[in-house]
């Protein structure tokens, strides 16, 4: 008896959390919609609003903690190609639901020298599609956007790689901005 309620106690957890998983890809952002408005604090406390990139690319990377091995290497790659994406119009700027002190430590600790936005509630994520809400813990998924100058989303990259992103990123950038 014990062993079919563990069993089912089980199934339940594992059928709800993927109603979750789903519930988050469900409102992911297409080629050609408009960039969600937000309005974070970035790790100075300056408040950035989607409106202070419109004219130029934007690179807006999700990913889940600072300071966590792949999330370093992946914004140890944006920033070391931060001149070329510069050279191409474009700013960076990653969302985490960590706080402002945390990425304020992250970006002093690796010389980030772009915005990383503090989403605590994780609602900007969640209109991203980038929120994996766990109940208890919660995180950013690890997916990145390729905004035009006109507000407009170009190319959503999911589950990305923290080592490739920025490369690839870069490289369609380069494609289209030509």
């Amino acid at each position: 008896m014990i062993a079919w309620l563990l069993i089912a106690f089980i199934a339940c957890a594992a059928f709800l959390l993927w109603r979750r998983i789903a519930a988050g890809k469900a409102a992911l952002p297409r080629a050609g919609d408009a960039l969600p408005d937000f309005a974070l604090p970035d790790q100075n406390d300056a408040v950035r609003s989607a409106a202070d990139f419109r004219g130029r690319w934007l690179v807006l990377y999700f990913y889940p903690r600072d300071d966590t091995p792949g999330c370093t290497e992946q914004a140890a790659r944006f920033r070391d190609a931060l001149q070329e994406f510069g050279a191409a119009g474009a700013a960076v700027c990653g969302i985490s639901v960590d706080d402002s002190a945390s990425h304020a430590a992250f970006a002093r600790k690796y010389a980030l020298p772009f915005a990383l936005l503090a989403d605590r509630d994780g609602a900007v994520a969640r209109r991203f599609g980038s929120l994996l809400d766990l109940g208890l813990v919660r995180f950013a998924r690890r997916n990145s956007f390729l905004v035009d100058p006109q507000g407009r989303i170009v190319k959503a990259y999911l589950g990305v790689n923290p080592a490739h992103n920025a490369r690839d990123v870069l490289a369609d950038l380069r494609g289209l901005s030509q």
